[in-house]
């Protein structure tokens, strides 16, 4: 595998790595993203510190020295401040250009669900950040690496990062990238109808259990992944089998929506929910 002076520089930045990985595997890892991002980082210090959680900082440090010297190391809770409220602004700014017609609340809503935990937290798996970030060996073992709250704060330090190191610019052109397909369904029927709360309120109708979306099947590379979802409702006479459907998207959530309107139709079409 070539080596670029490039991928030496993340390697020194980063310094030791975890167990799994030796260092030149770890630049090599680092190098794919920034290549999905599009954005080769001039400080990939920036980088290592985006993917840097307290709890790896925290194991590396001698005992005695925990107290003291942890603040002044570089973990990523800084940059997910600054990532937070740089994503805010881009996010605001796109949806302003481009629904000039849609009101304040509407934008605002759309807003929320673009940057909510759920929604980074996938996107950062889609960039392998849990594979990436650094973490200790007790967050890493409760599953650190796929808890939506690590990775979510993770997706915002690495924006934070870019802004650090690219600027404003560097950060919109990389966002208008990894939100394109959610932008798409901002307006659309699906965007605008959730039906996964459409068929939770019409299962609670027919007072039936919520239902379940376990994820079947990922294909394709990490930037370009399919995903697919079966939306299953348990029905109360167990001789019956349940009701399944499936649903594939760019992302769980996409294909959880596109299971649940299969579901939520079908369920139309063979009962209705009980008069009194």
């Amino acid at each position: 595998m070539e080596v670029t002076e490039e991928n030496g520089s993340v390697a020194q930045a980063e310094g030791a790595c975890s167990a799994t990985h030796t260092a030149l595997e770890r630049a090599q890892r680092l190098q794919e993203l920034q290549q999905q991002l599009s954005y080769t980082f001039q400080q990939p210090s920036f980088l290592v510190q985006a993917l840097t959680h307290r709890s790896f900082l925290q194991d590396m440090l001698p005992a005695a020295a925990k107290r003291g010297a942890a603040k002044r190391q570089q973990h990523n809770e800084r940059l997910e401040f600054l990532g937070d409220a740089v994503l805010e602004l881009v996010i605001s700014d796109l949806l302003f250009a481009r629904f000039p017609d849609q009101p304040e609340g509407q934008l605002s809503h759309w807003r929320s669900q673009l940057v909510n935990t759920h929604s980074l937290a996938e996107l950062a798996l889609q960039l392998n950040l849990g594979q990436l970030l650094r973490l200790g060996r007790g967050e890493r073992l409760s599953g650190g690496a796929e808890k939506s709250s690590v990775l979510g704060n993770a997706l915002e330090a690495l924006l934070g990062a870019l802004y650090l190191d690219g600027g404003y610019a560097a950060v919109f052109a990389v966002a208008e990238r990894l939100f394109a397909q959610a932008l798409q369904l901002c307006g659309t029927p699906l965007r605008q109808k959730d039906y996964k709360s459409l068929l939770q309120e019409h299962l609670q109708g027919l007072g039936l259990p919520l239902p379940d979306y376990p994820v079947l099947q990922m294909d394709g590379p990490a930037h370009a992944r399919i995903f697919q979802v079966a939306c299953v409702v348990h029905w109360p006479q167990e001789s019956r089998p349940p009701l399944l459907h499936l649903g594939s998207g760019r992302s769980k959530r996409s294909a959880e929506q596109a299971a649940a309107q299969a579901t939520y139709h079908a369920l139309q079409e063979q009962v209705q929910p009980h008069s009194e």
